[in-house]
């Protein structure tokens, strides 16, 4: 803390690596001072099984999640983000922490954790907890200050029985997604859904809950319909560009396809089964 206080932003900080080295290469940052938080890994890489949360520390990397058993049992959203990032060196680096501090607009864990209504401990002068939603301020920007540190993240236990989705489209294994979609539904017993998330990645500048599609589905058994209906709602507030893995066309019309197929999954694992009418 007294580096970062001494030399503000001429510092960054160094996790796993795999953001800050090839934004140092391409010279698109050249920080004057670069520190090192591998001395931390024994303080700061843990995921801690409490009685409603799961609290995630900083330097975990994505392959601890991956085989976490705890999180397979109570979060099993988090274990098959894992698995996609990247290749086996990179989710053996690379850090959860590291991940939502750079705020890539195509980056895995905040779509992920958006979806779990996570928030984020930081350290600085004072402690504080703010959610993932206020945390993610724009591409490569959060509401981390020069002084301070993400050093946990605390994540919500969805109730059991709940379903969940992760889909993610890339041109490659290990790619950046050109749409990533992930989706909880907590069914109420009666084959509706009491409640549901649905958060998506890489089409805005920053990660985005598609509230309007969330609230539509609430207290409802879904048919075939309500579900375009949903897909196409979430779809609404994408603005994706266009570039190298596609036109901004086809990525709208893929987030609603993604976000579909998302929701009759986690349907599908919360038991909730589609009506045959379509919703008028």
């Amino acid at each position: 803390m007294t580096l970062l206080r001494k030399y503000r932003d001429e510092a960054k900080l160094l996790a796993g690596g795999h953001s800050l080295l090839p934004m140092m290469k391409l010279r698109i940052i050249g920080p004057r001072l670069v520190i090192d938080l591998k001395n931390l890994r024994d303080r700061l890489a843990y995921i801690r099984d409490g009685a409603r949360v799961v609290r995630i520390g900083a330097l975990t990397t994505h392959a601890d999640i991956e085989l976490s058993r705890t999180l397979m049992r109570d979060i099993p959203l988090l274990p098959e983000t894992a698995r996609w990032i990247g290749d086996m060196q990179v989710r053996n680096m690379g850090t959860v922490g590291g991940s939502l501090a750079h705020s890539d607009p195509a980056g895995d864990w905040p779509v992920a954790m958006l979806a779990l209504d996570a928030s984020v401990t930081i350290q600085g002068a004072r402690k504080r907890t703010i959610p993932l939603s206020r945390f993610l301020k724009g591409p490569f920007t959060t509401a981390l200050k020069p002084t301070e540190i993400l050093t946990e993240i605390v994540v919500p236990k969805p109730p059991k029985g709940h379903g969940w989705s992760w889909k993610k489209f890339e041109r490659r294994a290990g790619d950046f997604a050109t749409v990533n979609v992930a989706a909880i539904v907590v069914p109420d017993g009666r084959g509706r859904v009491k409640n549901v998330s649905i958060a998506i990645g890489s089409v805005n500048p920053t990660p985005y809950r598609a509230v309007n599609a969330e609230r539509i589905l609430r207290g409802k058994r879904p048919d075939a319909g309500l579900l375009d209906k949903a897909a196409e709602m979430a779809a609404e507030k994408a603005q994706p560009s266009s570039d190298l893995r596609g036109s901004a066309e086809y990525k709208k019309w893929l987030t609603r396809v993604m976000v579909r197929r998302a929701l009759e999954e986690a349907l599908s694992r919360a038991g909730i089964t589609l009506e045959m009418t379509q919703h008028a």
